[in-house]
């Protein structure tokens, strides 16, 4: 099975490496392919459909591009969601949900907004049907960074250590059979050829398995493949001043090259299977750009 035939699709990572990018990249591959795609953003600002193109959804399900759509799930929305569909009646959920001291409650109670919004995620990957058919074929979650989307994950696994019956735990029952069934999920660890995210890539890898949520393969970003031979980068740099700053160019990239061979090595000796995703030069950074990593992210779909 390739990552688009699974429902949901987790993506996550130390910040800046990439995450909401291969994100984006997989949800248009998926869509070109014929699949009704959802991603759904957690964090504090929503960077997919910036990176389409498109003005970004908010708090409802808008699409992007012909079967790609997006949503930012906010907790204070989803809470709402799910308030309302427990109770049946909007009336009733703005009667109990509205006043002041269960506002506050809410906000103060651990955990809640991360058990909400995992809630919404998981609700439409495995329970959003429009008549017989599911709504979308495949849910990316473009997850927090590291240690705040191994919480997120493990929400259901924590809770259900402390409660076992009751209609909430019901619900992390299932949410955590779809979260560990790896046949349905798979979560992919994205980073960077440098020191800091391998590391961090790494633990989160092995903190994954520990708590049995499916991994998928880990994507190194931003690789540099080496062009330039030493004795070029000596003759760029014997032309002189006029040439300096391609010489200094040409030092950078290679550099850029070596970590880029160190650090896959570093993860090859750690993970099961990695996926090196080339450095795209683009000025402006868009849609053709997305197509080039997903042409680079096919042996994995």
């Amino acid at each position: 099975m390739g990552l688009l035939d699974r429902r949901l699709l987790v993506l996550t990572g130390k910040g800046g490496t990439g995450k909401s990018t291969m994100t984006a990249a997989l949800a248009l591959a998926a869509s070109r392919r014929g699949k009704r795609v959802l991603v759904c953003e957690v964090t504090a600002k929503e960077r997919v459909a910036d990176l389409l193109g498109r003005p970004q959804s908010g708090p409802q399900i808008r699409e992007l591009l012909p079967r790609l759509s997006s949503v930012h799930v906010r907790p204070q929305t989803a809470m709402r969601e799910y308030g309302i569909m427990i109770l049946r009646s909007e009336m009733l959920y703005d009667l109990v949900f509205g006043r002041k001291i269960v506002k506050y409650f809410l906000e103060a109670a651990p955990s809640l907004a991360e058990i909400v919004q995992l809630g919404k995620v998981t609700w439409h990957a495995e329970k959003d049907f429009e008549g017989s058919r599911r709504r979308f074929d495949l849910v990316i979650l473009d997850a927090p960074a590291t240690g705040h989307g191994l919480t997120l994950l493990t929400v259901p696994e924590v809770f259900l250590d402390l409660v076992h019956e009751g209609p909430l735990a019901a619900d992390m029952k299932w949410m955590q059979a779809l979260l560990q069934d790896e046949q349905r999920t798979q979560t992919c660890v994205v980073t960077m050829p440098e020191e800091m995210p391998v590391n961090e890539a790494i633990e989160l890898y092995d903190a994954l398995g520990k708590h049995s949520l499916p991994r998928g393969p880990v994507i190194l970003n931003s690789v540099f493949a080496p062009r330039i031979s030493e004795q070029e980068r000596v003759a760029v740099a014997r032309g002189g001043p006029l040439l300096s700053a391609v010489a200094d160019a040409a030092d950078a990239h290679e550099a850029r090259a070596e970590l880029s061979v160190r650090y896959e090595k570093v993860l090859r000796e750690k993970v099961q299977q990695i996926l090196p995703v080339p450095h795209v030069f683009d000025r402006q950074f868009g849609i053709a750009a997305l197509e080039r990593i997903g042409k680079a992210l096919e042996p994995i779909l």
